[in-house]
């Protein structure tokens, strides 16, 4: 029997699945982990915890078969730095939720000559998300690093290089290295590139699905020889897993953070949302992320000391607008549309009478009046939208879901497997061998309709929202001063 690993490696947890050449999962594991957070804004992890994750997982779940070729996928973008013999200088830095590169990306972004030119030739004005001010924030702040530093990985490029030796990065990644790639020429732009990272080799590039090697030893079931494909960011190879890679699709991830991936006709730009290439050659998307999704639901649970099955139970309970209480979800910054990593939490309407189901409820309308404004960002700035797809853990339980098709009028299709970026790793690893249908391997399990009767409190709620930030932000720019003081 023909077997597939898929491997990803997220925020909180590296996931694992063997997939038989029919797309039925048939094995999985999971191994938590925690990001380091040394001071306000700066979000890391070792590199190790990726390859020692992946050596678990991999040995637990191959164990008595042979693996035909493996599948990698990661958070990202991420700047993993290390010397010219491929080790680690210092820890990863995460994608936006790492917001240490504020002054980096004003500096680079005037000595650029400005949003809309970076924006004209990367697709994306530099943000958070964006790998190049993160690199130079290593140069300004720890130039002895950065000296040595020869080579950049993430964490699937990360993976596949400890199994192949091979040093190459995925089109898609390297699209979000902003500013160093051209999204037209798919290529890196070698006069800001060295501007920014000189003495960096940069990897060569090839498409997610390329197979970028064999592996060089065995690891439990996967022997030596084995094909190991290029993979890419989760986000996107979460899109992969249910088949939203097409022209007007919408793809919503909900994990730790929440993602939005829409496939357009031709490539489009926005001053708030990123334009990237896709993960198929010929495509391309525009883009968005919230910095929190399930790490506020996860926040609560940790603060309360309720499991999630009771809050979602208390959260159905306390039905729509959470008996009075709005929240922004703003608890690591915000990326998209509002770009504000000085950004904070906001519970408004408060009262003694709440409860933690009111709570739990309220983070869960954020989050949808969040996507609500994601979609509007991505309409405004020509995204057909005609079908949404949802995937990742948040779609387990059903509340969720339903709360963020009521509140954005849009019905979501819930592909048989939800379990997101493992098993887009899986798939990407067998088309690489032969030609393999992703809706034949994934079809819709479920349709979620919005609620007509929600509709206009939440149309209401959304206004509310929609003030709330701009009402409050400037005390909250304030309060994250004086926490990076505190620090």
């Amino acid at each position: 029997m023909s077997v597939f690993l898929g491997v990803d490696i997220g925020t909180s947890s590296s996931k694992a699945v063997l997939v038989d050449a029919h797309g039925t999962v048939v094995r999985s594991a999971v191994r938590t982990h925690a990001v380091q957070r040394p001071r306000p804004g700066h979000v890391e992890m070792d590199g190790a915890v990726w390859w020692d994750e992946f050596v678990s997982l991999a040995e637990e779940l191959t164990a008595g078969v042979t693996v035909a070729a493996v599948g990698v996928s990661g958070m990202g973008p991420c700047a993993l730095l290390t010397d010219a013999d491929g080790v680690p200088l210092r820890p990863a830095i995460l994608y936006g939720v790492d917001t240490r590169a504020t002054a980096e990306i004003a500096a680079l972004t005037e000595r650029l000559g400005g949003p809309d030119a970076i924006r004209a030739r990367c697709g994306s004005a530099l943000s958070s998300q964006a790998v190049g001010p993160k690199l130079a924030w290593v140069a300004g702040h720890e130039p002895g690093v950065f000296e040595r530093a020869r080579r950049l990985f993430m964490p699937a490029s990360w993976l596949q290089y400890r199994l192949t030796g091979s040093y190459v990065l995925d089109l898609h990644s390297a699209s979000q290295c902003t500013p160093l790639f051209d999204t037209h020429a798919l290529a890196w732009h070698g006069p800001w590139a060295g501007l920014i990272a000189p003495g960096l080799e940069l990897p060569a590039l090839v498409w997610p699905g390329d197979v970028a090697g064999t592996t060089t030893h065995a690891i439990g079931g996967i022997p030596a020889g084995t094909p190991v494909v290029a993979g890419t960011i989760d986000a996107w190879t979460e899109a992969v897993s249910v088949g939203a890679q097409r022209p007007g699709d919408l793809m919503l991830m909900y994990g730790t953070t929440m993602f939005l991936i829409a496939t357009v006709e031709e490539a489009l730009t926005s001053p708030v949302m990123w334009g990237t290439v896709g993960a198929f050659p010929g495509t391309r998307n525009l883009a968005g992320g919230m910095a929190t999704s399930g790490a506020v639901t996860a926040w609560l649970s940790e603060l309360t000391g309720a499991g999630y099955p009771q809050l979602l139970a208390e959260a159905e309970a306390s039905g729509p607008g959470a008996r009075g209480l709005l929240m922004l979800p703003y608890l690591a910054g915000e990326r998209t549309p509002i770009q504000d990593p000085d950004a904070r939490g906001v519970i408004a309407g408060l009262t003694l009478s709440h409860t933690r189901g009111d709570l739990y409820r309220a983070a869960l309308e954020a989050t949808a009046l969040g996507v609500r404004h994601n979609v509007a960002a991505l309409r405004e700035a020509g995204a057909d939208i005609r079908r949404v797809v949802a995937v990742g853990g948040g779609t387990q339980g059903g509340l969720w879901t339903r709360i963020v098709s009521s509140v954005t009028g849009l019905a979501q299709v819930i592909p048989r497997e939800t379990v997101g970026a493992s098993y887009g790793a899986a798939y990407l690893a067998a088309a690489a061998l032969s030609p393999v249908d992703i809706d034949a391997w994934n079809p819709p399990a479920a349709i979620v309709e919005p609620d007509p009767s929600a509709r206009d409190g939440y149309g209401e709620l959304y206004a509310l929202y929609r003030d709330l930030y701009p009402a409050t932000s400037t005390i909250a720019h304030t309060l994250a001063a004086r926490q990076r003081l505190l620090a």
